[in-house]
């Protein structure tokens, strides 16, 4: 049994394994360099394809590498009041070095020179630990974490059938779902033609209208009345005399 053993052995003997999630990850931050005409350039940025056992092994180890990127970047920046732009061995940049801004820089610089030493110390890479500390971990400042993701692929690997999946970094291929719009009836446009034949329409015609509406209502309330006067005439009445004669 495996009790309070963390982790998966995928295999290989303690060694061998912890070399292997060094290389797939150091591999995942060089796939962000800028690999135009290299013979084993990266097919998409910031993207590794493995196995779905590995990729879930390697992601914690990367995603503490960037966040001990992320946290000696303020060191970077209060360093910065310090630093000096002159030329390394020139005449100015001795002088600074023997000043107290030197010190001062130093002492600042110190966090970030050790989480750089610890980064090369993870990954194995100085490459990759470059690209971390300048491109990867400045992008994730606001983020308080979840810097990659996992996603399954359908096809298995050739040979054994192994389950692939890959591993990428989170706001670059971002998968974003659009729903369709519900349609809305009142703005179709035989509504919208109606009211621009309404708004063509003069205010004399409109009034027109209104009159010819008036006379029709009249004529029916007319109308209403007679047949109202006819049936309150009772069954036995007689007929007019005119009609008798007819």
């Amino acid at each position: 049994m495996r009790h309070r053993k963390l982790g998966r052995r995928l295999g290989r003997s303690s060694s061998h394994r912890k070399a292997m999630l060094k290389n797939l990850a150091s591999s995942l931050f060089l796939s962000e360099r800028d690999a135009d005409g290299e013979e084993n350039a990266p097919k998409v940025k910031g993207r590794v394809i493995t196995t779905l056992h590995k990729a879930k092994e390697v992601r914690p180890l990367v995603e503490k590498c960037i966040t001990l990127a992320k946290n000696s970047l303020k060191h970077v920046e209060a360093a910065e009041q310090f630093a000096t732009s002159a030329d390394r061995n020139t005449g100015e940049w001795k002088e600074w070095r023997q000043s107290q801004k030197w010190q001062q820089w130093n002492q600042a610089m110190a966090p970030a020179v050790a989480a750089r030493r610890r980064a090369i110390q993870l990954l194995g890479d100085k490459i990759a630990v470059g690209i971390l500390f300048e491109e990867v971990a400045p992008r994730f400042v606001d983020r308080p974490g979840g810097y990659t993701r996992v996603l399954h692929l359908a096809g298995r690997r050739l040979g054994d059938a192994g389950f692939r999946a890959l591993i990428e970094f989170v706001g670059v291929h971002d998968r974003i779902v659009e729903r369709s719009e519900k349609p809305s009836f009142g703005d179709s446009p035989a509504d919208q033609d109606a009211v621009s034949d309404d708004d063509a329409l003069t205010d004399d015609q409109l009034l027109a209208d209104d009159d010819a509406a008036t006379d029709d209502a009249a004529s029916g309330d007319n109308a209403t009345e007679e047949v109202a006067s006819d049936a309150e005439q009772p069954a036995g009445a007689e007929e007019p005399s005119d009609a008798k004669d007819a």
